[in-house]
């Protein structure tokens, strides 16, 4: 059985002694149910990660000394960013955990004109904080030693008004062009997908004149929690990880 992982927020470094955070802590000792002399692997999203074994358990106090340095980089060899428009419900949540064990850099959330949930000042906050933890969550499942951002929410204009070198592809029911034909990036890619409903005309006019190419999935229409990860799957068939 794997060692379980946890992530620390703060700089780690080989024979360092610390408790968890209080989170994490009672993970550990609670729902894994571990022992004083049990070993765990810690990171803290810099890349690489460290053998640890836990010294004590103290009813929410857990300490660990860490040991072994493993530089490993579990990353896609190819950047790409999500800008998602905001669906409903826990949705997001599911789009975020399974774009980070695909593979993915970062996360725009956007406020689009067919989002149905509308986020912004400390609600935003509140939801872009749970976001990172589910971002944190999924590194731990998955294996990955560099946490995505989540990106603060921003609304679609706002958004497409900043500025960006990368490569930029959006997905749109019935366009011409296939991901398939596309060649493989070059450098960091941004993804564009709507919420349901999908991006509106005037959405992707806009985005059609910052740089984005319309790119479709096939003749079927998908929902906005499926095509964002579809999408990821087919780059890292064509040209990342499962290819390596």
């Amino acid at each position: 059985m794997a060692s379980p992982r946890i992530f620390c927020d703060f700089r780690l470094g080989p024979g360092a002694q610390f408790p968890l955070p209080q989170d994490a802590a009672q993970h550990v000792g609670k729902a894994l149910r571990l022992r004083a002399g049990d070993g765990l692997v810690v990171f803290d999203g810099r890349g690489g990660e460290y053998d640890a074994v836990i010294q004590r358990i103290d009813r929410d106090r857990v300490d660990v000394k860490t040991s072994a340095f493993r530089a490993d980089d579990r990353e896609a060899p190819f950047e790409v960013g999500l800008v998602q428009g905001l669906p409903e419900a826990d949705k997001m949540d599911w789009i975020l955990q399974k774009s980070v064990e695909l593979g993915v850099a970062w996360i725009q959330p956007v406020v689009c004109e067919r989002s149905v949930v509308r986020l912004s000042g400390d609600r935003a906050a509140r939801r872009e904080s749970h976001w990172q933890r589910v971002a944190i969550a999924a590194c731990e499942q998955c294996g990955r030693n560099r946490v995505p951002e989540v990106k603060p929410t921003l609304a679609f204009r706002d958004w497409a008004a900043q500025p960006s070198q990368a490569q930029r592809w959006m997905l749109a029911p019935g366009a011409e062009a296939r991901l398939a034909e596309c060649t493989a990036p070059t450098g960091p890619v941004e993804l564009l997908v709507g919420p349901e409903g999908g991006l509106s005309e005037r959405e992707l006019d806009i985005a059609a004149t910052i740089g984005f190419s319309a790119l479709s999935l096939g003749p079927r229409v998908l929902r906005a929690e499926t095509a964002p990860l579809a999408a990821l799957a087919a780059m890292q068939a064509l040209w990342g990880d499962f290819r390596r």
